[in-house]
């Protein structure tokens, strides 16, 4: 592992692109954990005590970009308010936002559920061993807590209580209640610049100083993007169960056929308000590698925002928004196609019917709605199934049955929940004129340098 990272330093002394080495450290982590899984087999304890030490290079980045997703998204905000970038057209920035990711969230179960209906998927196929029991029954006593919250306490939970509470992410809505909370005090600075100039023009220079920081401390943690890609992917290939992914290969084909499907609607929206997908795709592969190999959504948002920043001419403003509000409201992957096969392939296990247009309409709605508030960490797609089919009156138990998949599958999942917040703050940066054309359209900036 020492070698194959000197050898990604050595390519960066070079100035080989950015993109090129994050694609060589996920080649080349794929090839050396199935080498390593080859040798020494998944449950080694050879191979379990070196991946520890792997995870201080793989995890160790993972946990440097979560330190910089609360910051990153308090400062961006206040930024934007500060430099009048998003005040004028806020609230229709806010319900484009909103709209565009929860509609195509809706969009994204309905393809889960043709998916699943045209692979003619049921959760009684599915065979469960002990650890998959287990896995059931803890979803089981996870959903008691759930079902006793109503809509509108789920909808309370959306706002801060204790601001420094949620800087630490102690709540699955932690990031939006930030979000409105450094939205409360863009406003307060409104009113303070019309009455009181002097203190604002101060305040409005300690914003900047702290932004210029933080996007520093982030560029400098994204330098570390291939060598963080390496080691999760080696970890993610030395330990998956090839045996489990067999059994269940059927459910891992469609579900990988809906996240491909919901991609290419992405490209389609996109090509509607006349923007080139290709030049979408290009730009996007270093932030959407990261988000596969990763499988967290928070850990991702630098990346996120720093490309539709820098490689496709969206505002900060919108951006910030957009990626902020992306981690947990309408993840088209784990909050919309997910929860949604789960639900078309465990109905008919209670004698249900899952393709009478009540059902389906249900099904969609109940999809959206449950969205708001899904996590962008692991395990966001588990919460998010566990409210869908509480809601629907079916049996949670079995999506435990899943649990040897759920990896590999998450990745994809991933992938596609951040590819859904880049282009929302695209298409709203279109829509409000907060979208530098030219920047989008520049192919010489196909990939993001850090």
């Amino acid at each position: 592992m020492l070698l194959l990272i000197i050898g990604l330093f050595v390519m960066q002394r070079k100035h080989v692109s950015f993109s090129k080495r994050v694609f060589t450290g996920l080649g080349i982590g794929i090839v050396f954990g199935l080498v390593l899984q080859f040798i020494y087999g998944a449950q080694s304890e050879v191979l379990k005590t070196s991946l520890a030490w792997f995870d201080i290079v793989g995890r160790g980045y993972v946990k440097f970009l979560q330190m910089v997703v609360m910051p990153l998204v308090f400062i961006s905000i206040l930024t934007a308010f500060t430099k009048m970038k998003v005040t004028k057209n806020f609230g229709k920035i806010g319900l484009l936002i909103i709209g565009i990711l929860v509609g195509t969230t809706a969009v994204a179960a309905a393809v889960g559920i043709t998916t699943a209906t045209v692979f003619n998927l049921e959760g009684i196929q599915i065979e469960g061993g002990e650890a998959e029991t287990s896995r059931g029954e803890q979803l089981e006593n996870r959903l008691g807590d759930l079902q006793k919250m109503t809509f509108p306490q789920k909808l309370l939970e959306l706002l801060p209580e204790n601001p420094f509470r949620d800087f630490t992410g102690a709540r699955a809505t932690s990031t939006i209640a930030v979000v409105v909370f450094a939205a409360f005090i863009g406003f307060a600075f409104l009113g303070v610049r019309r009455k009181q100039p002097e203190q604002a023009e101060f305040f409005q220079k300690i914003v900047e100083a702290l932004y210029a920081i933080i996007m520093r401390v982030v560029t400098v943690v994204l330098r570390l993007t291939p060598y963080g890609v390496l080691a999760l992917m080696t970890r993610v290939t030395a330990t998956t169960d090839y045996e489990g992914i067999w059994k269940l290969g059927e459910f891992v084909i469609a579900s990988y056929v809906a996240l491909i499907v919901m991609f290419l609607i992405h490209l389609l929206l996109l090509a509607g308000a006349r923007l080139n997908p290709i030049t979408y795709v290009k730009k996007a592969i270093p932030v959407l590698t990261f988000a596969f190999t990763s499988r967290t959504s928070a850990g991702a948002l630098p990346l996120n925002v720093k490309t539709q920043t820098h490689s496709y001419g969206v505002s900060e403003g919108v951006a910030n928004f957009a990626g902020s509000l992306g981690l947990s409201i309408g993840q088209n992957g784990c909050a919309g196609i997910y929860p949604a096969m789960l639900a078309v392939m465990i109905a008919p296990t209670v004698g249900v019917n899952p393709l009478t247009p009540s059902f389906i309409i249900t099904l969609i709605a109940v999809v959206a709605i449950s969205s708001f508030g899904v996590a962008g960490v692991g395990g966001g797609a588990t919460f998010a199934a566990l409210l869908v089919l509480s809601a629907m009156d079916l049996p949670v138990a079995l999506a435990g049955l899943l649990i040897s998949v759920e990896p590999l599958i998450d990745m994809g999942r991933t992938a596609l929940n951040v590819s859904g917040s880049m282009v929302t703050g695209i298409l709203t940066g279109k829509a409000t004129k907060e979208l530098d054309l030219s920047i989008y359209n520049d192919n010489s900036k196909q990939q993001l340098e850090a």
